[in-house]
């Protein structure tokens, strides 16, 4: 799928540079998920925010407990709205 990420690099804070499937890259700026009272509580350590992986084509933390769908970082980084097209089948 086009919103898979396949590239990632820390920029600065909670910033990101992506680049998805498609080609489209941009920043996500990801400081709105600091939150102290949810699975985000980790991203508090900058340190564990700065340690992130691509598995499957979305951006993990630590063991897989944490992670950001692909299609939220990719409307976060390009600014695009998330559009799915139906698939046709031949009945």
């Amino acid at each position: 799928m086009y919103f898979n990420v396949t590239e990632a690099h820390y920029l600065e804070g909670y910033k990101l540079q992506l680049l998805f499937e498609d080609g489209s890259r941009g920043s996500a700026d990801l400081s709105s998920y600091t939150d102290p009272t949810n699975v985000f509580k980790a991203f508090l350590d900058l340190s564990f925010f700065k340690n992130f992986k691509i598995e499957y084509g979305t951006l993990v933390w630590g063991d897989g407990e944490v992670d950001i769908a692909p299609e939220t970082l990719y409307s976060l980084a390009t600014g695009k709205p998330i559009t799915y097209t139906a698939l046709q089948t031949n009945v």
